[in-house]
């Protein structure tokens, strides 16, 4: 699945343009970045309630597919362009991470 195939199941607005065709792979939850560095891997979608330069740099590091921010929290404007940089989608949705979760797992992604 590509991100623009996964924004359109989450209902989620792309922060940018850039990154809409990364491949989805897995999908993964959490708000430790230490933890996330651990599990995450390429092309992982991961969902986090932070939006701070270190929130790309580990998408980045780890070659995720996107950043996928739940309840329709955005980015500010100097993280989201170090992630149009490194052509890491950002995306935000109305739904809750659980319920981003949920559909990712019947969209049939395994976790990270």
């Amino acid at each position: 699945m590509k991100v623009n195939e996964l924004s359109k199941l989450i209902n989620a607005k792309n922060l940018h343009d850039i990154g809409l065709e990364n491949e989805v792979k897995s999908g993964y939850t959490c708000d430790l970045l230490s933890w996330v560095m651990a599990r995450g891997d390429e092309g992982c979608a991961w969902v986090t309630v932070q939006t701070h330069m270190n929130v790309v740099a580990v998408a980045s590091l780890k070659e995720m597919a996107c950043i996928i921010l739940p309840d329709d929290i955005t980015m500010e404007e100097a993280p989201l362009n170090k992630a149009k940089e490194e052509g890491v989608a950002v995306l935000s949705s109305p739904l809750s991470a659980y319920s981003i979760c949920a559909i990712m797992d019947k969209a049939g992604l395994p976790s990270c």
